[in-house]
């Protein structure tokens, strides 16, 4: 059994969080030929065309040029039908040149660093490549919106992976009429493709497995990366840890036994729930969970709200783990 889950506090010295924007383990081998389109729906081999010529256009480029205002690649679609594939793929193609992370890590670090040597030191990269793209409050906006203008502005191109089309991002979170003009200004640095398609991870009727008894909960503790946590412990550890550090947190986790799960009844650890189970997905965890199914962890009011497709992504990948 590997180190205790709960009561970890990674600490990410500043200087590493830029060379630490790489793509994550699970799509360590990303690349434009293993992803694979579904033929049923023509989008996405169009989405993968538009990649690959966004790639041609950027990725070759000499970094921090600023010769001409470079432009972005917005891919919006459902979860599971292969953004962050495409995206890393992206990073993958012009290696050394593209930064990647999740919305997140880059909101993190504009926090560690400061907004100008944040500012910089992606301004060496020719294209800086976003995951999970959402804007959920006033402060993520007013950053965003001028970080993309003034990477834009000095030639790095911004490719990014959302669940919702960029004038929409913030509706149903926070007041986001009141920054329209900053959420408008986002918009404007992106082309559009969007994704249709079933999830990839189901292909079909979401389901997951009976609960675990305790004692093969218990069992995880004997499996090399084994991680055994009390559920209702883990929710409220993770209030004291920044989500950019999740990655950090389940650091050297393959399999993580989880006790006594039961519904959360707070949307700002459901949030947090979220982006922990992201980063578990990222390194190919697996997960044994006994108590509620964890297809139950969301309730109806939070899946009918304004950040009902972050749980519903987070379910699809939960289920994907616990098989």
């Amino acid at each position: 059994m590997t180190a205790p889950l709960v009561g970890r506090r990674p600490d990410v010295p500043a200087a590493a969080l830029v060379a630490s924007l790489t793509p994550p383990p699970h799509f360590a081998k990303a690349t434009f030929a293993t992803y694979q389109p579904d033929a049923g729906f023509p989008s996405q081999a169009a989405a993968l065309a538009a990649v690959r010529a966004f790639a041609r256009r950027y990725g070759r480029r000499r970094p921090g040029r600023g010769d001409d205002r470079a432009r972005g690649l917005y891919l919006d679609g459902g979860f599971g039908v292969g953004k962050t594939h495409l995206l890393a793929a992206l990073a993958h193609d012009a290696k050394e040149r593209a930064a990647f992370g999740t919305f997140v890590e880059y909101t993190h670090l504009v926090g560690a660093l400061g907004f100008l040597k944040a500012r910089d030191s992606l301004a060496r990269h020719a294209i800086v490549c976003i995951d999970e793209f959402e804007l959920d409050d006033p402060g993520d906006t007013l950053i965003m919106a001028r970080l993309m203008r003034e990477l834009t502005d000095r030639g790095v191109a911004v490719a990014a992976t959302s669940n919702t089309l960029p004038e929409s991002l913030g509706e149903g979170r926070f007041a986001a009429t009141e920054f329209r003009r900053e959420i408008q200004a986002v918009a404007s640095v992106f082309d559009v493709v969007s994704i249709d398609g079933d999830d990839f991870r189901h292909r079909g009727e979401l389901t997951f497995p009976a609960p675990a008894e305790d004692e093969d909960v218990a069992a995880v503790a004997a499996l090399p990366g084994g991680v055994i946590a009390e559920w209702a412990e883990l929710v409220d550890d993770l209030v004291h840890v920044h989500p950019s550090r999740f990655g950090a947190y389940v650091d050297g986790v393959e399999t993580l036994g989880l006790m006594n799960v039961a519904p959360l009844g707070d949307q700002s650890r459901a949030l947090r729930v979220v982006s922990l189970v992201d980063r578990l997905y990222d390194r190919d965890a697996a997960i044994v969970a006994g108590g509620a199914p964890l297809g139950e962890i969301f309730p109806e009011d939070m899946l009918r709200g304004g950040f009902r497709k972050k749980y519903f992504r987070a379910l699809s990948r939960l289920a994907a783990m616990a098989r």
